[in-house]
């Protein structure tokens, strides 16, 4: 019997990948085959910046939502912040009126941090997966993941916080009272065993054939492994196949599909695989949904090729643009997926052939930036680096104890090592790296890759309070201290140039929007928006990618109607 997972599926759908393979896609479309097979199913998204609400096009919640198309399927969104904030008033609200209002306050700084809001998103997916009443009334329940980085940072929480929690004496953590803690742990755990349980659950993982996103894919894998998940499958969206063989821009398309399937490595290679095609159209709205799983979707008869739109730029007058205004901070930002890593090394690229010294860099744990670079020319005045959250925080922990710790007594430095401990400090660390590489472009462009979303930008000034808090354990008065946030320079158009990188797709392009408005009430402007791999101005013939073309007319047309002063087209390109 074939056990791929949309033909023969557990209780419990898993689907995760690097940002911008399709995993909300594939898992909408699944939740549609189900239920229209007469399943009752709930698809639940536990990703940040989700996009549920358009691909299924229903306003969505916290709680289940019945999708008018689709009878027997509900859906709900797991909102990050709404979760945070019920989780602070949850460890803080037995102690008001109990604790001095200066502790009360204390506990609310230390729960004001990116870790907080992945502990509180990971809590309330745990309180969906544990609640036997809800769960039972589902023949299939699906979770659409954020991108794989903080998927796994969520799944390895409970082992991380019970090591915490075992050695921890002080009662106090970044998340408040240990005591809090404790009486989560024995759930979080029970979560991880259903995640575990092979009969209950499949993990998918989704990739696209591209050799970065197989090679996180693996990486993936392997973590997942090691936190006992084992019942894998992989999903391969994207499959492409030309129809004219002598169309150059079609062959040279298959051929880059072709080379990343035969370099599967042997780890992936061996799991059960689904291979699903290119589709000749968006996967938004539920008719598209359903025709996900056809062997073939027909796409329209062949037309012209469609031109580059006017009034769009290139990389090229993009560089003359920063290079006029002198060095600066270049901050590459978008969702996972749609080439921020390449966009970012080609500026970089070029700024370094132009002779100007320019350190390239990463903020996501993800990025590749390597491979970003292969096949360009090495230039000396190009420095390349990233951010390596393990390795920054092994160098905060020393830095700290060899400073802080000179002078504390015994119980002093009990409480300092208890601090340091906490899974919290990897922010603190990873803060502190970044903002000193921002301060490096008063003297030499920097250009940085970011992680596959603003939301960590919106709370870095949240992390560098975090960060004097620490201090002051440590004896130090928060007020002397030299703790920069790179904020006010991100905010300054002359020091910082800020590009969105989207693609030419309904999804990507909402997604983009979004970003933007968190940035702008952040009060930072982006400088100018870059639609990446775009097939408008290639001369294919081939039905499906000709489609696909038309199909990114409108949504550039749509950047173009307010979205972006300065557009950036960047063709597809055969790499």
């Amino acid at each position: 019997m074939n056990s791929l997972f949309y033909l023969n599926p557990t209780h419990y759908l898993f689907f995760t990948g690097k940002g911008g393979v399709g995993k909300t896609s594939l898992a909408c479309a699944t939740a549609v085959r189900f239920a229209d097979q007469g399943k009752k199913v709930l698809l639940v998204s536990t990703d940040p910046a989700s996009n549920l609400d358009e691909v299924l096009g229903v306003r969505l919640g916290p709680n289940p939502i019945a999708i008018p198309e689709v009878a027997g399927l509900f859906a709900l969104n797991i909102d990050p912040e709404a979760a945070a904030r019920a989780y602070r008033e949850r460890s803080i609200g037995p102690y008001r009126g109990v604790l001095p209002p200066d502790s009360i306050r204390d506990m609310e700084e230390q729960l004001s941090g990116a870790c907080t809001v992945e502990v509180a998103a990971f809590d309330e997916f745990t309180s969906l997966l544990l609640n036997s009443e809800m769960t039972s009334r589902f023949d299939h329940i699906i979770f659409d993941t954020a991108p794989t980085g903080h998927t796994l940072r969520l799944l390895s929480l409970p082992s991380a916080w019970t090591d915490f929690l075992t050695t921890s004496t002080h009662g106090a953590s970044c998340l408040g009272p240990s005591s809090a803690l404790n009486n989560q742990r024995e759930r979080y755990e029970q979560a991880v065993s259903t995640l575990r349980n092979p009969t209950e659950t499949t993990v998918v993982l989704v990739t696209r054939p591209d050799p970065i996103a197989i090679a996180e894919a693996e990486r993936t894998s392997h973590e997942l492994e090691g936190i006992g998940l084992l019942n894998q499958q992989l999903a391969i969206n994207a499959v492409f196949k030309a129809q004219n063989r002598s169309d150059k821009i079609a062959l040279a398309f298959e051929s880059r599909v072709t080379k990343a399937l035969e370099g599967i490595p042997q780890g992936l290679a061996s799991k059960e695989r689904a291979l699903f095609e290119l589709k000749p159209h968006n996967m938004v709205g539920i008719q598209s949904l359903r025709s996900f799983f056809d062997a073939s979707v027909a796409a329209p008869e062949a037309a012209i090729p469609v031109a580059m739109p006017a009034g769009t730029l290139t990389i090229e007058k993009l560089v003359d643009g920063i290079v006029a205004d002198g060095r600066c901070l270049v901050m590459v930002m978008g969702k996972g997926g749609v080439g921020k890593t390449t966009i970012a090394a080609d500026i970089a690229t070029h700024l370094a052939s132009r002779g100007h010294p320019v350190h390239l860099t990463t903020t996501d744990p993800a990025a590749h930036l390597e491979a970003a670079l292969v096949g360009q020319k090495k230039l000396s005045s190009l420095t390349v680096t990233r951010i390596d959250p393990k390795i920054e925080t092994q160098n905060y922990i020393q830095q700290v104890i060899a400073t802080a710790g000179k002078g504390l007594d015994k119980e002093g430095l009990a409480l300092l090592n208890e601090d340091l401990r906490s899974p919290c400090t990897e922010e603190v660390a990873v803060f502190r790296a970044f903002s000193k590489i921002v301060n490096e472009a008063r003297d030499h462009f920097v250009v940085m890759d970011t992680a596959p979303t603003g939301h960590t930008l919106l709370l870095l000034d949240a992390a560098g309070s975090y960060h004097k808090e620490v201090m002051k354990k440590m004896g130090h008065d928060g007020a002397t201290l030299n703790v920069t946030t790179p904020m006010m320079r991100i905010k300054d158009p002359k020091f910082t140039k800020l590009l969105i990188v989207t693609l030419p797709e309904t999804t990507p392009v909402s997604e983009a929007e979004a970003l933007q408005k968190d940035l702008r009430r952040a009060q930072i402007e982006p400088y100018a928006w870059v639609i990446n791999q775009c097939l408008v101005g290639n001369e294919t013939q081939d039905p499906v990618l000709l489609s696909r073309a038309h199909h990114e007319v409108a949504q550039i047309q749509r950047v173009q109607g307010g979205l972006a002063k300065n557009i950036i087209i960047v063709p597809w390109k055969n790499i």
